[in-house]
């Protein structure tokens, strides 16, 4: 399983489709634990372009601040579960918490 997190400065970037870098986690067999951080340089944001490319990276889920609903419809049809909500933290947190089930995930900061 991979999850995918928007980052800036190595944290989790409040908007997806501004970050700097993905990191996309990749958990162990049993989902129990990081197996490995890889970060990665998105192309340019485009509607309809990250949802596509992520999933081409072989992400399962994606731990985001804030998206909009169109972007949250196109990674659903991409296979990509949607969390956010999120408000800060190391992708590597993030998962951490995601695994062991106390992320919190709050208002969507997107509104459009």
């Amino acid at each position: 399983m991979k999850i995918a997190i928007p980052t800036a400065e190595g944290r989790l970037c409040p908007h997806f489709g501004h970050c700097q870098q993905f990191a996309i986690v990749t958990l162990d067999e049993a989902g129990k634990a990081i197996a490995g951080v890889e970060y990665l340089t998105p192309p340019p944001h485009e509607p309809g372009v990250l949802p596509r490319w992520l999933a081409e990276q072989g992400a399962n889920v994606i731990i985001a601040g804030g998206m909009g609903q169109r972007a949250q419809m196109l990674f659903s049809q991409c296979g990509i579960d949607v969390i956010v909500g999120v408000l800060a933290g190391t992708p590597e947190d993030v998962v951490a918490a995601w695994i062991e089930d106390r992320l919190e995930a709050g208002t969507n900061i997107c509104d459009h």
